[in-house]
């Protein structure tokens, strides 16, 4: 196999960058209710924000990573971190929900730098791709979990337009150091942008495996990004009235089951990962569950983070791992259109929850949390039943592969 062409100390640089860009889709989650506040608007009002930068990141990942395969990824990485930082200087001095909104959807856009980097790691890794794209994707979960309890604090220290203001810091450090350290890398499709679009598309034909895994990934980043949305309006109000320094220590709990996942997601062999897919899913069923039961208890509340957060991220440890097999020629555009779906799920998500917390506060939110999540389990369950019903029929096939 080819050597790394990659050091350590180029991995652990992308892996932060992929970080801070992912980041700042989440810092609007604990600083809803200061925003709104601050705007003299309702928290109904400012929720379309934590919407609109999921459904552009959605946007992003499908129009705008599959360009790695058709300009120098090193330039795409740089000229979108520029992008962003104009983004969040501009959310950092907006005077009105439109500005923050679109804004927010900007900033959504821009970040799917992250997602650029991930696949330039894996072409430029040789005998240590998986370890180098590990990496870089435990940097993007950090960041995403991290993003909460740093904007929790940094508001609560200052105001919530100084988190956007540091985060355009942070994302020029960054840019600056991806332009040193990364090397160029030409591009490959020679095509227009149309057929590279088009050829996105076709890997959900080819494969039915991919359609399945984005649905099931869409659902469960449904139920994360819907609960984390909805999180703040409910323990900002009785009987907890948080401020935003305690709500952002629920992205420590997140973090905690963030570094938990791994092991778990190491135990889906490879003969029937399914099986594994299957319990991290059930964990979400529970954690659902909980949420609905005992909604007023801090306890209650605890567990069921834990539990959230680990099966929504060894699931997605299981996903990526099961999508990379199917064609090591196409990882792009496979990861696009998986990715593009899970991130759609987590903005669909979002506006659900919030829809729900407007008609019927945290009772319907919490009841919209168990549709979500056993809808996941059908798509597992189907799944599981599936692969067992292949490796009966073809064992010694599945077991080559």
């Amino acid at each position: 196999m080819k050597p790394d062409i990659l050091s350590r100390k180029q991995v652990l640089g992308m892996s932060v960058t992929a970080g801070i860009c992912v980041a700042n889709i989440y810092y609007n989650q604990p600083l809803l209710h200061d925003i709104a506040l601050s705007l003299k608007t309702s928290d109904d009002a400012v929720g379309s924000i934590a919407v609109l930068a999921q459904a552009g990141y959605g946007l992003g990942l499908f129009f705008l990573t599959p360009l790695g395969d058709k300009v120098d990824r090193k330039k795409l990485i740089v000229s979108l971190q520029v992008c962003l930082v104009a983004a969040l200087l501009g959310i950092t001095f907006a005077t009105n929900l439109f500005l923050i909104g679109a804004m927010s959807l900007a900033i959504g856009v821009l970040a799917v730098a992250a997602q650029v980097i991930l696949p330039m790691a894996a072409s430029l890794s040789g005998n240590n791709k998986g370890r180098n794209v590990g990496i870089i994707f435990t940097g993007i979960l950090i960041g995403i979990l991290a993003a909460r309890v740093f904007s929790g604090y940094i508001a609560d220290w200052f105001s919530w337009r100084y988190v956007y203001g540091i985060a355009a810091a942070m994302v020029t450090v960054a840019a600056v150091s991806m332009y040193f350290m990364l090397p160029n890398q030409p591009a490959k499709f020679k095509g227009s942008y149309g057929q590279l679009l088009s050829t996105t598309f076709y890997q959900l034909k080819r494969f039915p495996q991919l359609r399945q895994t984005a649905l099931l990934g869409a659902l469960i980043f449904g139920v994360f990004c819907s609960f984390w949305t909805t999180l703040t309006f409910h323990v900002s109000g009785a009987p907890f009235y948080y401020g935003t320094d305690i709500i952002g220590l629920f992205g420590l709990l997140a973090i905690a089951g963030a570094l938990m996942a791994p092991a778990f997601g190491k135990k889906a062999d490879g003969v029937l990962p399914e099986r594994s897919q299957l319990i991290t899913v059930s964990m979400i069923v529970v954690a659902a569950a909980i949420l609905f039961i005992f909604p007023t208890n801090v306890w209650a509340l605890i567990i069921a983070v834990l539990l959230l957060d680990v099966g929504v991220q060894a699931t997605q440890v299981t996903n990526i791992a099961m999508i990379y097999m199917l064609d090591e020629q196409a990882h792009s555009r496979i990861n696009t259109i998986y990715m593009t779906s899970y991130f759609i799920g987590g903005a669909t998500g979002s506006l659900v929850g919030i829809l729900c917390w407007k008609a019927g506060g945290w009772q319907l939110v919490s009841i919209q949390f168990c549709v979500w999540a056993l809808l996941a389990f059908v798509i597992a369950w189907i799944r599981y039943k599936q692969a067992k019903q292949q490796l009966v029929l073809q064992p010694q096939e599945i077991v080559t592969k």
